[in-house]
């Protein structure tokens, strides 16, 4: 592995231990607040994202992103363009699932989690790299390339 790759692939496995960990994060809450707690499946929803992102954020910020200070002011607060390419990336998600469902018609629930959470959430994942590393996390030096 060339030098090139190497902090590529280290930041890849950074990103995803840290996807994991939020998306543990979000599902647990959701799971908790629409059981025990008995709150309404939006409500439960939008609450875990934004404790999902919070985690995500917080372990990009100390972990996989550590060594990449931002490097220009902005009048957005990190956390919230964070928020924003997650949003983006749900939206992607639920785009998928839009297609998959109404557009070709197929309906059954695993056709639903297929396009979701498989297709839709890889997409997503690939947006969700590629936004945090540009607009978020871009260290000094780098234009936001995958390349370096």
């Amino acid at each position: 592995m060339s030098l090139a790759q190497r902090p590529l692939t280290q930041e890849l496995l950074g990103f995803g231990t840290v996807g994991v960990l939020a998306y543990a994060a979000d599902l647990g809450l959701f799971l908790w607040l629409r059981g025990p707690v008995g709150l309404d499946p939006l409500t439960a929803k939008a609450l875990s994202f934004v404790a999902g992102c919070s985690v995500a954020y917080t372990g990009n910020a100390l972990g996989t992103y550590r060594h990449h200070p931002v490097g220009r002011p902005r009048r957005c607060p990190d956390f919230l363009v964070f928020l924003a390419v997650n949003l983006a990336g749900a939206l992607v998600q639920l785009l998928c699932v839009a297609v998959s469902h109404y557009g070709l018609g197929l309906t059954s629930r695993r056709a639903d989690t297929v396009s979701g959470a498989g297709i839709g959430m890889a997409l997503a994942t690939v947006l969700r790299f590629w936004g945090t590393r540009t607009w978020v996390f871009r260290g000094e030096g780098r234009v936001g390339s995958w390349t370096g």
